[in-house]
């Protein structure tokens, strides 16, 4: 009940912001996530087929690793600044392909929307890093983060009931209508940071002192081998899954294991309401995770934290094959993994908010590009290991945590913040 009753406190110290920026961030998530939730229904929206969508969504990747050009905003103008920054563009972007619905405009919605979010993350972090102290910086972080799991949970399962009633664009309207709003809200409720308590700081300067801090680097190595490390099971568990329901229930596949899901099919079409319980199933995994995060990451201190999920997620991607001999099995091994998973994402967040408080937003832009760049390159490993078998991709996701847990001990020692 400490825990509890600690979050109320932090919450209540905060007043309106806490709540509102988690609110935020699960808009922003929500609008992220459902592209591929929905992807086909996008694509038969737009009369693109399947590959046309993919380059849809290779285009947006490229901009995450652009991060730190638009982000560190945020250190050079302010905090409120690169918030209200990210979260126009968040709207422009949602609102576009409501006025012009079109392919190419899809495409420029996705990366405007998309490059808002990645302005707003760091801005938020950033600013939290600067009035939380650190000893309680982790619990207050994670509750920021409950946005991330909250897009499945609620954020897809709202999209995906929009789309059944009014179609595809249905989600950009309501995402767009919400953007106003939040910005609204952001700019009365926000303090104005003056950009002279920054002074002296340039995007040339912030990324050389970025790019020449030993500790810096390291934890972006860590932050992109597990991310590495996730994603080379993340890709192929749906193929997984698959496969394996054949064998557990016959040739119906999903089909025969969520048969009471035909109660939703009339009205949603069973399509949608098959994606909304698998999205709805990873976000309360997830959200699990971001709980234990705000229970224990600073108690345990940070690096322990990361350090503990590294050790379980690799416990979980060796299990996964063994598990995976029984429906429940393999869905506990999921489940096992994906918490551990975001229990180490989670706890990295505020231990890489310290590491340089002078240029806190363009350090976690930084960590956004490294997450973008791990997650590409365990997606191109995924299937060539997974020809080999599942256990193959729990072999390279051990190896992958391994290596940020030696970066991990080798940050530990040349930190100078402790």
């Amino acid at each position: 009940m400490g825990g509890f009753h600690g979050i109320l406190a932090l919450m209540k110290r905060m007043r309106f912001l806490l709540p509102l920026f988690m609110f935020i961030r699960t808009v922003f998530n929500s609008a992220y996530r459902m592209i591929y939730a929905f992807l086909p229904i996008f694509g038969r929206g737009l009369g693109v087929d399947i590959k046309s969508m993919s380059l849809a969504l290779t285009t947006r990747s490229v901009i995450s690793s652009l991060g730190p050009f638009a982000a560190s905003v945020s250190d050079v103008r302010g905090r409120k600044f690169g918030m209200l920054l990210g979260l126009t563009m968040f709207t422009g972007g949602t609102a576009l392909v409501v006025f012009f619905p079109t392919f190419p405009m899809f495409v420029v919605s996705l990366v405007l929307a998309t490059t808002g979010k990645y302005v707003f993350d760091p801005g938020v972090q950033a600013y939290l890093g600067d009035r939380v102290d650190y000893r309680e910086r982790g619990r207050v972080i994670a509750i920021t983060e409950f946005g991330w799991s909250l897009a499945f949970i609620l954020g897809i399962p709202v999209a995906g009931y929009l789309i059944a009633l009014q179609g595809w664009m249905a989600p950009f309207r309501l995402f767009a209508w919400l953007g106003l709003v939040t910005i609204l809200a952001l700019y009365l409720t926000l303090p104005t940071d003056r950009h002279e308590e920054r002074p002296n700081h340039g995007l040339v300067k912030n990324f050389r002192t970025v790019l020449t801090y030993g500790p810096a680097l390291l934890a972006l190595g860590v932050a992109l081998l597990i991310s590495s490390a996730n994603e080379v099971i993340n890709v192929v568990f749906g193929v997984w899954l698959d496969e394996s329901l054949k064998t557990w229930v016959g040739p119906e596949g999903f089909a025969g294991v969520f048969k009471f899901l035909n109660f939703f099919k009339n009205s949603l079409g069973l399509d949608i309401a098959l994606l909304i319980l698998a999205a709805i199933v990873i976000g309360l995994s997830e959200l699990i995770a971001e709980g234990l995060v705000a229970r224990f990451v600073d108690r345990l201190g940070k690096p322990r934290a990361v350090a503990l999920g590294l050790i379980v997620n690799s416990l979980a991607a060796l299990l996964l094959p063994v598990l995976g001999k029984t429906t429940s099995g393999a869905l506990f091994g999921l489940s096992l993994f994906f918490i551990s998973f975001e229990f180490s994402l989670v706890s990295l967040i505020p231990m890489m908010t310290e590491i340089m408080p002078q240029t806190r937003a363009t350090l976690m832009a930084f960590n956004v590009s490294a997450l973008a760049l791990g997650r590409g390159g365990g997606a191109l490993l995924a299937p060539y290991l997974y020809a080999n078998g599942l256990m193959a991709s729990g072999v390279a996701a051990v190896f992958l945590n391994g290596m940020a847990l030696l970066l991990l001990r080798k940050f530990i020692r040349e930190d100078k913040n402790g």
